[in-house]
């Protein structure tokens, strides 16, 4: 019974808060969603710079993990 009680509420806080959210984002001015391209484009450029480096330090990883094993059994 309180399963069925919680499962309910559950649904009908998401439905409420997605109306709610639809609404708000209809509502916001030109200027903030131009605001938010903009954050997005650079961060989107931030990532791309970043990946490369994060790929380095992970291949290195997995070249020292490789290196340990040979060593190992030798």
């Amino acid at each position: 019974m309180f399963k069925s009680i919680q499962r309910r509420s559950t649904v009908a806080i998401a439905a409420i808060a997605g109306l709610g959210s639809a609404s708000a984002f209809a509502d916001l001015p030109a200027v903030i969603g131009t605001s938010l391209t903009g954050i997005q484009t650079d961060a989107l450029a931030a990532i791309d710079l970043v990946w490369p480096v994060v790929m380095a330090v992970l291949g290195g990883f997995v070249v020292l993990k490789i290196v340990k094993r040979v060593v190992n059994k030798v």
